[in-house]
């Protein structure tokens, strides 16, 4: 009997967007709360070249924050919000090396990853360090509305 084919649903730019935009903004916040705490301390030691680290860490914040979040469970919280994941081009999950290469793309050369994406792989929906990842952002199937199917619930005040 042969194994019946999987079918994943490719995630919109549209998606990916927004998800980017949702992690961009949430470790920014992190960022900006770190430096704020620093220029603080800064003014009251008298000695502003403490803030000074934190005016080039986004990338280096993002890509770390990319690799951990996609490396462990193939979404970062952005992709959580979407509904979206990343995974290998079978659609199971990628290890933290994958999600290094993956990541570094989208952190540190964004607009030239997603050009060469676009132009390269259109058909295919993938920036140019999803193709060198061997990784695909996909459509996950989790709605917290809707149950698993052929799963029953037995609530207490059922029984």
């Amino acid at each position: 009997m042969a194994d019946t084919p999987r079918t994943l649903h490719i995630a919109s730019w549209d998606d990916r967007f927004l998800a980017w935009l949702v992690d961009v903004l949430l470790v920014g916040a992190v960022l900006t709360g770190l430096g704020e705490i620093a220029g603080v301390f800064a003014v009251l030691t008298g000695s502003l070249s403490l803030t000074t680290p934190f005016a080039g860490l986004n990338g280096l914040a993002l890509f770390v924050y990319w690799t951990a979040l996609e490396g462990y469970q193939g979404q970062s919280a952005g992709k959580m919000v979407l509904n979206v994941a990343v995974t290998d081009e079978r659609g199971d999950p990628i290890d933290y090396g994958t999600a290094a290469i993956e990541s570094f793309g989208k952190a540190f050369l964004l607009p030239l990853d997603l050009v060469i994406g676009w132009l390269a792989y259109e058909k295919e929906g993938v920036r140019l360090f999803n193709k060198l990842s061997s990784t695909i952002v996909v459509e996950t199937d989790e709605d917290a509305d809707e149950r698993p199917s052929g799963v029953e619930y037995v609530y207490p005040s059922d029984r």
